[in-house]
C-alpha cells in the first residue's frame, strides 16, 4: 500500500480490495445506483499500473476517493501523453473538511511526474456545481471542445439529457 499524505486527521492512501464494497454500499445508501464491479476494476486497474487510486480517510474512517488513468482513451486528450483525473467523490458527512483538495493533491502531483498537463471532465447539473468551483479555483481551464455525451462530443443544437453523462473537459498545465 502506498500513502500519498497524512495528517492529523487526513490520509490519503492507495485503494484495497475490501474498499470496493465500502464504496458501493456508501453510494447504494445515497440513493445512487453505483456497480460494485465499478470499484473492484479500479483495484484491478491499479494493480495492472493502469490506474492509481487515492483513498482518503478522515479519522481513520473511508471518506473518499480520486483516481488518475494512466493511460486514458476518452476525451478531447484521449489516446495522448496526458493522464485524466476521473470520480474524485467525497463522502457527504465529511464534506468542507479538505478532503476533496487533498485527494486532488495527490492525484496532481503523480500525474505532473508522468506529464506537464492533466484533465479531467466535470458534469454541468447543478449536482456538479461545488466541483466546477473548486477546480476554477485549482487553476483549471476549459478546453473549449464544448459539451461531450456519453463519450462523444456533442454537435450544436444536438439533443441530449442533462445526467451524469453530460460533460465539460477542463485541464490544468504544470509548471516544473
Amino acid at each position: 500500500m502506498s500513502e500519498y499524505y497524512r495528517d492529523g486527521e487526513i490520509t490519503i492512501r492507495s485503494m484495497e480490495q475490501s474498499d470496493a464494497e465500502i464504496f458501493y454500499t456508501t453510494y447504494l445508501s445515497y440513493g445512487w445506483h453505483p456497480q460494485r464491479e465499478t470499484y473492484e476494476n479500479y483495484y484491478r486497474e491499479q494493480s495492472q499500473g493502469r490506474r492509481l487510486v487515492f483513498i482518503a480517510e478522515y479519522r481513520g474512517a473511508v471518506a473518499g476517493i480520486c483516481t488518475l488513468v494512466l493511460y486514458p482513451t476518452d476525451g478531447p486528450w484521449g489516446g495522448g501523453q496526458y493522464p485524466e483525473i476521473q470520480d474524485l467523490c467525497v463522502f457527504f458527512h465529511v464534506h468542507q473538511k479538505g478532503i476533496g483538495s487533498r485527494l486532488l493533491d495527490a492525484a496532481e502531483a503523480e500525474a505532473a511526474k508522468r506529464a506537464d498537463m492533466v484533465y479531467l471532465a466535470v458534469g454541468v447539473h447543478s449536482g456538479y456545481g461545488a466541483a466546477q468551483r473548486l477546480y476554477v479555483k485549482r487553476g483549471y481551464n476549459f478546453d473549449g471542445s464544448g459539451v461531450w455525451y456519453k463519450g462523444k462530443q456533442l454537435e450544436q443544437y444536438a439533443p441530449c439529457v442533462n445526467d451524469d453523462a453530460l460533460l465539460l473537459f477542463m485541464s490544468k498545465k504544470f509548471t516544473h
